[in-house]
């Protein structure tokens, strides 16, 4: 009888209101989420001067236009935790709080971000939310925040899951729509669980600008963009709306070729990663502002279709991607690895693509498609050869529509 009766409560629990607070926020991340973060140009050099300015600079630049809507505060803001353990800004670098500068962020039509760590301390030494996290997301509930990037420093001990659950399910209680981006270096396979925990889950560690590098900080490493594009092998299954593979924070304008940069951009872009500039926004040359606003590429990123690009191809240092896309379309990319350019003259009739994730597929030995260059502008037809230079270390990006 006790048996009975306790599966009975149990039943009546997993159907409580209670039980649905146990889910994240749905109708966020319909696409990637865009907006720039602090960490890639300022470490720990931050203060709400320049939050402000880079949110004037968001809206002045036209990126807010453009897509781009979150501000994110990374790591240093905290201050100590006052006597009932409430965390507090930095008193000397977020003098105003955070609430006044939530309040400055959303008059420019902007979201502000912060940055909190599922252990005892943050990665740069400040105090974690372990044993906070429903007093933290109270906290970032009443200053107006928007976004929560969740990093793992000092987790000695805790279960990922257990971690990132526990903070989602605080956010979900303090009834503030908040975007959860898990930023836990893909150790566990957040890929695996993520999906019902987060809006996005990092799947390396931290980007490093430069093409092809590790660069060692002994007991771990930060990688160049093409390390990371080939740590998602396998994950694009795992990617849909609301729910992303993370390939952590753009390094477009931070010391990379601006052929580099644009094909950073673009591999992001295609394997629908967020778009999370690391940029002085306040200052940087045409050719950045050029790249990282460049609407036909950004549009790649954000179709709703939400299904990231396959590599279908590949041969030495040149790699054929396609990416599905709504209405029937097809993005397709040239990828060139290599120390070189490129003299590409591609028989398009030479390779059906057929996608088993999105079930479409395309042979241009049927059917002529339109092409137009996302980054060009240049338009073509797939019933002649493909003729084009790929420079060493670029990209040629298409967008292709069916013609009439």
């Amino acid at each position: 009888m006790k048996r009975c009766a306790s599966l009975i409560l149990a039943a009546t629990i997993a159907a409580s209101p209670v039980a649905a607070w146990a889910q994240k926020f749905d109708g966020l991340a319909a696409t990637p989420q865009m907006g720039w973060n602090s960490w890639n140009k300022f470490a720990c050099d931050i203060d709400e001067k320049l939050i402000r300015e880079t949110a004037d600079a968001m809206v002045k630049l036209g990126l807010k236009d453009a897509g781009y809507q979150y501000i994110n505060i990374d790591d240093c803001w905290h201050g100590a935790r006052d006597g009932n353990g409430n965390i507090q800004a930095d008193p000397q670098r977020f003098p105003s709080g955070m609430k006044a500068l939530s309040d400055y962020v959303h008059a420019r039509g902007l979201k502000l971000g912060i940055y909190s760590d599922a252990g005892d301390k943050t990665c740069g030494g400040r105090p974690g939310s372990r044993g906070h996290e429903y007093q933290d997301a109270k906290t970032y509930a009443a200053w107006g925040i928007d976004y929560l990037k969740y990093d793992w420093c000092e987790t000695k001990g805790l279960n990922a899951v257990g971690a990132y659950t526990t903070m989602r399910d605080a956010i979900r209680a303090a009834n503030r729509p908040i975007l959860f981006s898990m930023c836990e270096w893909g150790d566990n396979k957040p890929w695996e669980w993520g999906a019902d925990v987060g809006h996005s889950w990092r799947t390396t560690g931290d980007i490093y600008p430069c093409w092809d590098c590790e660069k060692s900080a002994g007991s771990w490493s930060a990688w160049g963009v093409m390390r990371i594009l080939d740590m998602q092998a396998g994950l694009r299954k795992y990617a849909g709306p609301g729910h992303w593979n993370d390939m952590d924070m753009l390094e477009v304008g931070m010391g990379m070729t601006e052929d580099e940069d644009r094909a950073h951009f673009s591999i992001w872009a295609m394997l629908n990663s967020p778009l999370i500039l690391g940029n002085d926004l306040r200052s940087m040359p045409d050719s950045v502002k050029k790249i990282i606003g460049r609407r036909d590429v950004i549009a790649l990123n954000q179709d709703p279709l939400g299904v990231p690009a396959l590599r279908f191809w590949k041969q030495g240092p040149v790699e054929l991607w396609a990416k599905p896309l709504a209405n029937d379309e097809w993005a397709f990319m040239v990828l060139n690895r290599g120390e070189s350019a490129l003299p590409l003259h591609y028989d398009w009739k030479q390779n059906a693509i057929a996608d088993d994730l999105s079930k479409r597929e395309v042979d241009f030995k049927k059917a002529t498609w339109q092409w137009t260059d996302a980054w060009t502008g240049k338009t073509g037809d797939t019933s002649k050869r493909l003729d084009a230079t790929v420079p060493s270390h670029g990209v040629l990006l298409l967008r292709l529509k069916k013609g009439a």
